[in-house]
C-alpha cells in the first residue's frame, strides 16, 4: 500500500517532529490551557481596520495539530490565544476581507495559526512552513479566537496583525470564447491501478502525438484520433518494468512524476525512493525503457521533479559522449534546502545536487521545474517570506536566485510556471485567500505584471492544485480544481463544496483570462479536500497536484484524478468525508480541449482567428 509523503508540511517540519517530540515529552504531564497574548483581545471594524498583538517567547514545540485534529492546548504555553472582535456593516464582505498575518524573526522556526468562531468551530488555518503565516477570511461580524501554536518555536516570539483589507478588483474576463473540453476516463480494464491515480503527471510527444500519463507505478500512453469530433482516445498500459528494460520499475514509490520533452520525445518516469529516485526513460513512448541514475547527490527526500530543455549558453553543454541535445534537471526538497542536479547526457546520469535556496530564503515546498527556450531553468516555490516565488537559474543549474512574486501570498498549494515560445513566464498559484491567481514576467522573473485573480466568472472561492502551461508567447492556460463555496475546505464534517476542473486561458499575454469548466456535469470532488499530508483522512484521495500540457497543434490536455465516480455523480449524499468509496475515488482521467482556440495560433481555425482579432471595445 502506498504511503504518500506529506507536502503541505515541508520535510523540515517532519524532522522537527522528531526533535520537538522529545522536548514535548517533558511537558505533556502538566495540565493547563492556552495562554493569552499581549494584549489579550482587540477589535477591528470598518472605522478601525487593524489591531496588533504579540506572544512569546516559546521554548517547547507543540506538534499535536494534524489535518484531522486541532492542536492539543492542555500543556502550559502550548498555544497562545487572542480574542478578536470583528464589527462590520452588512455587505462589507462583498468588497473586503479579514487578513491575519503572523511572523517571527528566525525563519527556521515555525508557528501555526488556527482561527475559531465563537462556538469553537475552525473557520480558517495556516499550518504550512511559511513565515509569515497568513489567513484570509470573510469579515463577518462576530468574536473569534486566533490561536497561535508554536510548532517549532526555537525560542522565538511572534508578532501578529489582523487587518480589514480591500479585495483586489480583477480585470473583467476576456472577450475571447473560452475553449471547450471533453473528458476521457481510462478504461476500467486497463490496469488495476486506474482508480489509484492521485497526483498524476502528463506530457505529450510532439514527434508522435502520443500523450503520456503517469500515476503511482503506472504509465499510460493515450493516442487521440482527431478525425472524429470530439476526438476518440485509445489508452494503453506502457508501464516501466524489468521486462521492458527498467529493472527498478514498478517496485515502490513514495511519489510519482513524469516529464516528456516535447522536442525530443523522451519521457521520464520517476518514483521517489527517499534519498533519490528510481527513474527510467523511453524514446518510443513506453515500448522500451532505459535505466537512469535518478538524480544527483546530495538530493532531497521529498517532492521530486524532472524537467528539461535547451542548454543555457551560460552553463555547461552536453558531455562529449552524448548525442542528446537537451539538458535534464532533477530537483527535490530536503530538510533545510532543495537541490537541483543537471544531467549532461540525456538523463542517464546526473551531476551533484546544487542548493537552490535555504530556510533563510524559503520555507515552502517547490513545484515542478521547467526550462525556457533560452535555457533558463525555473523552480516555483509557494512560500518565500510573505510571497510565493520563482527560483531561477540562468547558468545551467550552477547557481539559483529567488525572485518573489509581488502581490502573491503563501498557501498550501504548490505554484506552477509555464513558459511561452519567446520566453514570457506565466506564474500560477493559489493565494492565502484560497483563490487562483496569475502573474506575468517578461524578464526571467525579475519583475512582474498583470497580477490578477482568475475564475471570477464562476465565483471561485477555493482552489487547489494550480498547474500552468504556455504555447505561443501570448497564450497560456492555468488548470486548477475549484469551487464557488467559501470557507475551510479541509473541514471534513462541515464543508459542502462541489469541486470541478477549471482551466483559465489567456490569448493576449496575460492581460485578460477566460475560464472554462471542463467538468460541468460531473463533480471532481464533493465535500472536503485535505491538503494536510499523511495526517489526512479519506478526503486526501486526490493527493497533491494535477498537471497540464499542450500537444503540437495547441490542444490543451489536463491530467487529473476524478474523486467522484459512478453513483457519486448523481447522488449528492455521497461525499469525500463520509463516503462511500465512489466519493473517495482517484480515477485516471484526461480533460482535452475539443473546441475553441488552442495555444498555438498557427493552428487556429480561420473563423475563430477572425473573431479573436476582430476590433472591439476591450481586450480579448
Amino acid at each position: 500500500m502506498r504511503v504518500p509523503v506529506p507536502r503541505s508540511h515541508s520535510v523540515r517540519r517532519l524532522l522537527g517532529l522528531v526533535a520537538a517530540g522529545a522536548l514535548l515529552g517533558a511537558a505533556i504531564t502538566h495540565s493547563g490551557s492556552a495562554v493569552a497574548s499581549s494584549p489579550a483581545e482587540g477589535t477591528v471594524s470598518d472605522s478601525s481596520t487593524s489591531v496588533s498583538w504579540t506572544g512569546g517567547p516559546f521554548a517547547v514545540p507543540n506538534v499535536t495539530g494534524t489535518a484531522l485534529d486541532a492542536p492539543d492546548c492542555t500543556a502550559p504555553q502550548s498555544c497562545d490565544d487572542f480574542t478578536l472582535h470583528v464589527s462590520t456593516p452588512a455587505g462589507y464582505g462583498d468588497t473586503h476581507s479579514l487578513k491575519i498575518d503572523v511572523n517571527w524573526p528566525q525563519t527556521a522556526a515555525d508557528f501555526d495559526v488556527y482561527v475559531l468562531d465563537q462556538a469553537g468551530n475552525p473557520v480558517g488555518q495556516a499550518a504550512s512552513s511559511a513565515d509569515p503565516e497568513q489567513v484570509v477570511l470573510p469579515p463577518t461580524t462576530g468574536t473569534y479566537t486566533v490561536r497561535i501554536v508554536p510548532f517549532l518555536p526555537l525560542g522565538q516570539s511572534y508578532s501578529a496583525k489582523a487587518t480589514l483589507v480591500d479585495q483586489p478588483v480583477p480585470p473583467p474576463p476576456g472577450t475571447a470564447t473560452p475553449p471547450g473540453f471533453t473528458t476521457y476516463p481510462a478504461p476500467k480494464d486497463l490496469n488495476p491501478d486506474v482508480n489509484s491515480a492521485g497526483e498524476p503527471s502528463i506530457g505529450n510527444d510532439w514527434k508522435t502525438g502520443a500523450t503520456m500519463y503517469q500515476s503511482y507505478l503506472s504509465t499510460y500512453k493515450v493516442a487521440f484520433d482527431d478525425s472524429t469530433s470530439p476526438a476518440t482516445a485509445h489508452w494503453s498500459d506502457v508501464s516501466a518494468t524489468a521486462a521492458t528494460g527498467c529493472p527498478q520499475g514498478g517496485l515502490t514509490s513514495l511519489d510519482p512524476i513524469l516529464f516528456t520533452d516535447h522536442a525530443t520525445g523522451r519521457t521520464f518516469e520517476s518514483q521517489l525512493s527517499g534519498q533519490d529516485s528510481l527513474t527510467c526513460y523511453t524514446d518510443d513512448d513506453g515500448t522500451t525503457w532505459n535505466p537512469s541514475t535518478g538524480g544527483g547527490i546530495p538530493s532531497g527526500v521529498d517532492h521530486q521533479t524532472i524537467g528539461g530543455g535547451p542548454y543555457s549558453p551560460n552553463g555547461l553543454g552536453p558531455l562529449p559522449t552524448s548525442t542528446y541535445p537537451n539538458a535534464v534537471y532533477y530537483c527535490s526538497q530536503d530538510i533545510a534546502t532543495a537541490f537541483c542536479a543537471a544531467s549532461h547526457d540525456g538523463g542517464t546520469t546526473f551531476g551533484p545536487g546544487v542548493p537552490t535556496y535555504s530556510l533563510l530564503d524559503c520555507g515552502g515546498l517547490h513545484g515542478h521545474v521547467k526550462v525556457a527556450p533560452d535555457g533558463t531553468a525555473y523552480l516555483p516555490n509557494k512560500a518565500c517570506g510573505s510571497n510565493a516565488a520563482l527560483v531561477v537559474s540562468k547558468d545551467g543549474g550552477t547557481s539559483w536566485t529567488v525572485n518573489p512574486v509581488p502581490g502573491s501570498s503563501p498557501s498550501d498549494a504548490d505554484p506552477s510556471v509555464g513558459i511561452g515560445a519567446n520566453g514570457t513566464v506565466y506564474f500560477g498559484y493559489v493565494g492565502s485567500d484560497g483563490k487562483p491567481a496569475v502573474a506575468v514576467s517578461h524578464d526571467q522573473g525579475t519583475t512582474w505584471s498583470d497580477q490578477q485573480t482568475v475564475g471570477t466568472e464562476f465565483g471561485i472561492k477555493n482552489a487547489v492544485f494550480p498547474t500552468m502551461v504556455a504555447g505561443d508567447d501570448d497564450r497560456a492556460t492555468l488548470a486548477f480544481i475549484g469551487t464557488p463555496t467559501g470557507g475551510n475546505y479541509q473541514d471534513t464534517a462541515n464543508f459542502k463544496g462541489v469541486w470541478h476542473l477549471y482551466l483559465a486561458t489567456t490569448y493576449d499575454g496575460g492581460k485578460s483570462w477566460v475560464t472554462s469548466d471542463a467538468t460541468p456535469n460531473d463533480a471532481v470532488q464533493r465535500g472536503s479536500i485535505c491538503t494536510g499530508g499523511t495526517t489526512c483522512g479519506n478526503d486526501r484521495n486526490l493527493l497533491d497536484f494535477i498537471d497540464v500540457t499542450v500537444d503540437k497543434t495547441g490542444h490543451i490536455e489536463a491530467a487529473f484524478a476524478d474523486g467522484c465516480i459512478d453513483a457519486c455523480v448523481t447522488d449528492t449524499s455521497h461525499t469525500s468525508g463520509a463516503g462511500p468509496a465512489d466519493a473517495q475515488a482517484a480515477y485516471a482521467t484526461i480533460a482535452r480541449q475539443s473546441s475553441g482556440l488552442g495555444l498555438f495560433s498557427a493552428y487556429d481555425p480561420q473563423a475563430l482567428k477572425h473573431k479573436l482579432h476582430k476590433p472591439h471595445g476591450g481586450t480579448g
